[in-house]
């Protein structure tokens, strides 16, 4: 079986196309994907406005918590439950009831909430996201997705960046090709502008 590791910030609306993608990937293809935590407020410090960059810190802290306390059993399904409100359902709100319903959909203990005004995990966040960033260079953005070559060695890219969501073999024809990509050892980018805002289908 395959492995994937993505990084991601349930705020950025691009990740959560990418995740979704991702998780339609296991069911189409031998993959087995981890989730991690990447903060768009590290990723932008000293570069936006400060308040944004403290508003984003309260889902990040809260999906670290549930990743320490609980692994990919906490993060993965508080990923999805938490990008799908603030993205599929349009809550704008980072606010207690947000994090309240997340955990609830997802099935985990509402304490963990308590997290997101607590920079007790920040330490925590920030070896998490430069672990991300680290693979694939500061210079990118969010996600980040690492993999490994037939011989082992791991390979991280910036993205795939997609809207909408690639679903059934289209999915899986995706993933075939960023494996070959990475198969190319002087392989490092390809690009165009993106000509529509990000587009939400059914969630994962």
């Amino acid at each position: 079986m395959a492995t994937a590791d993505l990084w991601a910030d349930p705020s950025c609306p691009w990740t959560w196309l990418t995740a979704q993608w991702l998780l339609e990937v296991e069911r189409v293809r031998d993959v087995q994907a981890s989730l991690h935590v990447m903060s768009l407020s590290i990723l932008n410090e000293g570069r936006a406005d400060p308040a944004e960059v403290a508003r984003l810190m309260g889902p990040v802290r809260v999906l670290m918590a549930a990743d320490l306390s609980l692994g990919q059993a906490g993060t993965r399904p508080l990923y999805a439950t938490l990008a799908g409100l603030i993205h599929s359902e349009g809550r704008e709100s980072y606010d207690r009831d947000l994090y309240a319903t997340a955990l609830h959909r997802a099935g985990l203990p509402h304490t963990l909430a308590n997290a997101a005004d607590s920079p007790f995990y920040d330490d925590a966040l920030r070896a998490s996201h430069l672990a991300g960033v680290g693979l694939a260079g500061d210079d990118l953005g969010c996600p980040i997705l690492k993999l490994r070559r037939a011989d082992g060695e791991a390979v991280a890219f910036f993205g795939p960046v997609v809207t909408p969501c690639p679903r059934g073999e289209a999915a899986g024809r995706l993933w075939d090709s960023v494996v070959l990509a990475a198969e190319t050892d002087g392989f490092f980018e390809l690009k165009r502008a993106r000509t529509r805002q990000p587009i939400f289908d059914a969630a994962i």
